[in-house]
């Protein structure tokens, strides 16, 4: 395990992030089929999981909008959202530390 930080000190002195491994379970028929079309190399797995994610994020704030206009919410101001728009930043920036 890394000492706290350390993955800060790799993106802000190296540019890099931190790597994680992980395994996963598939039937032979699919790992074979994935091999084949070149998708099971790490570079397609986290452009295909990176698509995944903004797909989420997009249904989420779908999911959020339906809500406020289901509760009739007033319009919010340029201060609200902006405030919104920092704290939306902020967490993304705490959870990719983690």
């Amino acid at each position: 395990m890394n000492p706290p930080g350390f993955s800060r000190i790799l993106e802000d002195v190296f540019g890099m992030s931190p790597m994680t491994t992980f395994q996963i379970k598939i039937s032979d028929a699919l790992s074979k089929e994935a091999t084949a079309e070149g998708l099971l190399e790490s570079g397609v797995l986290e452009a295909l999981l990176r698509e995944r994610l903004a797909a989420v994020r997009v249904g989420k704030m779908q999911t959020a909008r339906q809500k406020m206009v289901l509760a009739a919410m007033p319009p919010m101001t340029g201060e609200e959202i902006e405030a919104e728009i920092k704290s939306y930043r902020a967490e993304r920036r705490r959870t990719a530390r983690a």
